[in-house]
Formats: C-alpha cells, sequence, structure tokens
C-alpha cells in the first residue's frame, strides 16, 4: 500500500475543558465564598492558596478589631455549607478582630467536608496562561483550558488546569510604594528595616519596637488610623514614645469621618483619631509629599521632601507604609486583561471607584458584566478587582462571585440581577482637589478579606478594618 492509499485519519472533536474545575486563588473571605457558590451549583472548584491556612493574610492582621458587625462578613453560600456541621453563626452585631474572622468563619468553612478536599495550602500561583498559546494567539482561545502554574513551599512548580478561573488573591502582599510618586525608596535596602507594613501588631508582638520611640505613619486611610489610636496608647504607657502622622492631603477628612456613618464603630475610628490629632498626642504633618527616605548617621531614618512647595523633613526610628495596596498583575501577564489606567481594576468596574472621582453614593451593585475581561471565563474579584481604589468591603466581594458562579453555572439571567444594600458613610470630601491642586490619597484597605462591605445604592466607603 502506498502512502497515497492510506485511509485518511478520522479525527474526533472533544471539549477540552470538559472535566475540569474552576480555580480560585486565594482562600481568603471571597475566595472560599466563591468555592462555595460554585460547589452549590453543581461546578466543581479547586482553591489554591499561598498561605498554610485558610484567612492566612487576614491572620497577618489578626489583631485589629473590624469595624464591621458579623451581619456583614458572612457569605450567605457558605453560611448554608456551615449549617450541614456544628457550626454556630457569631452574634450578628458583634464586632470581630480579625483573628476572629478566621477562627470563627474562615477555619470551619475550610474544614467543610464539601471544601476540605478541594483546597490546597502552600501553593503560590506565580502565572495564569492558556494551555500551548500565548496572549497574542487568538483562534481556540475560548476552547482552550487555563494552565495555572504553581509553585510549592520547596520551590518545586506544576501546572493546574483549569476550565475557569477566579482570581481573588487580594493585595495586602502588594503594599504601595511609601513615596509620594508611588515608588519605594531610592536606597531600599539600606532603610529597610525601619519600614513596616500597614497595621503592625503595635501593643502586641511588635511592641518593642515601637515602645519609647519615634514612629512616622505614612497614608490618610483607616489602616493608617487604626495604627495611630494604637500608636497614641502605646505613648501613654511608655515614656519618650512619639506619633507623627504625616499626609499628602490637606486635611485627613476621610479618615475623620462623619457622625451619620451608619456604621458606629467606624464613625468612632476617625473621631478618635481627629481627639488626638486636636490633643497634640498625635503630630499631624500634612501637604507633606515625600520624595525619599534616607538613613541617617544616629541609626535612624529621614523622610524628605516637599510640606507647601518648601524643603521639609522629618526623622524617626520607625516609618508604618499605610499608603495603600496594589494589585499584584505579573502572574496575569499572559491573559487578555481590560485594566483602567489609573486604578487598574477593570475597565468597566473602574469609573464606579475611581476615587479620584467618587467618594459616596455613586458605586453601584456590580458582577459578571463589569467584572468581565476579553479574556473568556477569567474574572478577578474581592479586593484585588478594586484594583488600587479604597473602597472595597466584603459583602461586595460575596455579591461579584455570586454573579460569577450564576454565570459560570449558565445562568446568565440571574449573574445579572445583582442587588446589594449596605450602610452609608456619610463623608462625601475626596471628589474635589486640594487647593493646592494635589488630588487625594488612595489609601487603601488592609486585605481584599479586610473590613466589611462596599456601599451600593448606598454611599461608597473606605474599608480599613476598625
Amino acid at each position: 500500500m502506498t502512502l497515497a492509499e492510506l485511509p485518511t485519519p478520522t479525527l474526533t472533536k472533544f471539549d477540552r475543558l470538559t472535566g475540569l474545575p474552576v480555580a480560585v486563588i486565594g482562600a481568603g473571605p471571597v475566595g472560599l465564598a466563591a468555592a462555595a457558590q460554585l460547589l452549590e451549583r453543581g461546578i466543581d472548584v479547586v482553591v489554591l492558596e499561598a498561605g498554610e491556612s485558610a484567612g492566612a493574610a487576614v491572620t497577618s492582621w489578626g489583631h485589629t478589631r473590624l469595624f464591621s458587625p458579623w451581619e456583614y462578613l458572612i457569605d450567605e453560600a457558605a453560611a448554608r455549607l456551615l449549617d450541614t456541621t456544628d457550626w454556630e453563626s457569631p452574634a450578628a452585631k458583634r464586632l470581630p478582630y480579625g483573628r476572629d474572622l478566621v477562627e470563627q468563619y474562615l477555619e470551619p468553612l475550610a474544614a467543610t467536608p464539601e471544601l476540605a478536599p478541594r483546597i490546597r495550602y502552600g501553593a503560590t500561583v506565580t502565572d495564569v496562561s492558556r494551555q500551548g498559546m500565548d496572549r497574542t494567539r487568538s483562534n481556540g482561545r475560548a476552547s482552550a483550558p487555563f494552565v495555572i502554574r504553581v509553585r510549592d513551599e520547596s520551590g518545586n512548580s506544576e501546572q493546574v488546569l483549569a476550565r475557569a478561573v477566579i482570581d481573588a488573591s487580594g493585595t495586602y502582599s502588594s503594599a504601595n510604594g511609601l513615596l509620594a510618586s508611588g515608588l519605594q525608596p531610592a536606597a531600599a535596602e539600606t532603610v529597610r528595616e525601619h519600614i513596616t507594613h500597614a497595621l503592625p501588631d503595635v501593643l502586641g508582638a511588635d511592641r518593642d519596637r515601637f515602645a519609647g520611640k519615634a514612629t512616622l505613619v505614612v497614608g490618610a486611610g483607616h489602616s493608617a488610623a487604626n495604627t495611630l489610636i494604637k500608636l497614641a496608647q502605646l505613648a501613654d504607657e511608655v515614656p519618650g514614645t512619639t506619633v507623627t502622622w504625616a499626609i499628602r492631603n490637606v486635611s485627613p477628612v476621610r479618615v475623620y469621618g462623619s457622625e451619620n456613618d451608619e456604621l458606629e464603630a467606624r464613625g468612632k475610628l476617625g473621631s478618635t483619631v481627629h481627639d488626638l490629632v486636636r490633643a497634640g498626642k498625635v503630630a499631624l504633618v500634612d501637604r507633606f509629599e515625600i520624595d525619599d527616605v534616607e538613613a541617617t548617621d544616629d541609626g535612624r531614618v529621614r523622610a524628605v521632601g516637599r510640606r507647601r512647595h518648601e524643603a521639609a523633613a522629618v526623622e524617626a526610628d520607625t516609618v508604618v507604609n499605610a499608603t495603600g495596596f496594589r494589585p499584584n498583575l505579573d502572574m496575569l501577564r499572559e491573559l487578555r486583561l481590560q485594566l483602567d489606567e489609573v486604578v487598574e481594576a477593570p475597565a468597566k468596574l473602574a469609573p464606579l471607584i475611581d476615587p479620584n472621582l467618587h467618594s459616596c453614593g455613586t458605586v453601584y451593585p456590580h458582577g459578571v458584566d463589569e467584572l468581565a475581561h476579553p479574556e473568556p471565563n477569567f474574572f478577578v474579584a474581592g479586593m484585588k478587582s478594586y484594583g488600587r481604589a479604597p473602597t472595597f468591603l466584603l459583602l461586595t466581594g460575596y455579591e461579584q462571585v455570586r454573579s460569577i458562579a450564576d454565570e459560570l453555572a449558565g445562568n446568565t439571567a440571574a449573574a445579572r440581577q445583582v442587588q446589594l444594600v449596605l450602610p452609608e458613610t456619610g463623608v462625601c470630601s475626596t471628589t474635589a482637589p486640594n487647593p493646592d491642586g494635589t488630588v487625594a490619597d488612595s489609601d487603601s484597605c488592609a486585605t481584599d478579606s479586610a473590613c466589611g462591605t462596599t456601599p451600593a445604592a448606598a454611599a461608597t466607603t473606605s474599608s480599613c478594618c476598625g
């Protein structure tokens, strides 16, 4: 038989996505809620968590009390899973600490028989792409499985295939730059030991670092407020402890809050900081644009820059970087994303949350339509979906993943029936530029899991823990 006489093989068309799970990146509140919502719709799921346990990022600020009560912190599908166990729902009106959120909600949820075998810990996602194609290839893209490169705690890599991906990895590991330019100090290695992440445990594990020393807190969000209050308490207990607060704005009005805030603890957080400033326990340095942080000859650091267009400097033993957070987009480089050029949120969502444009009353409920990208069946949810914007709270993330789960289940109408009613903040102050032409800070919340909810038909709120 000649080559020409050989029978032509029959190619069988098959669905490369059949049998593959949806991959959820992150086992925080929004990631676990996504998994619960998917399982409720009969969709298999794998959860990839870089930490050693559920809510690892929340644990790092577990000493901080949230300003949202339990009634705003629990996803409905997650609660239904937990109700099949001996779990007892916390008191709805009580304000938990971050550690309570982990111990009383996230850990029991992750331990349910439905979720436990689907969560992989110590699994750091380094890259997400499509099997056999980079971002430049279009033909057959939607039918190609996602390929997720995962690194374990030993540094070994493997690939996980998925039919869809929900990135709920948060932003807590990606702090904004300390400088007004958004950059890190020029000689970062020489000053690194003097700079801390947002929300240090001032009265607990990190007490010795701050007691009897000078601390400079940089940032105009609620994470800064929490730290200022604890530093002021430490200053009352330990002589020689001083607290300086540097902001770029004319006034920290967004932190000070409003007596009309429907979350009482959030309003009290702001009024307490305001009282500390008026009492002289916190030295407020406003309109300070930090250009660099440099080491001094006596083992301290100096923040140098401009204040009211004149040279200025503040010295301290420790600087707390509470300037907010940004999404890690490096691992998504081979995907086709449509992101706003300012806040790095999905392009359709960004106009609703841009802190340069909105502070209250204009962030509406949103779901799959606003979160979709040109990459089919890829979604960013939770705090990471807000990019650099500071207004995210938990119930928003829960509604996001509910909508996404309905979309992936083929319930397109339900996916677009997005409803959410949340407490108003009463603060409407960051829309206008400052008198010197600068714009209000965009300090973010501690994490995608941090503190509560986002205003829907109500008001936009800054979201860091109370």
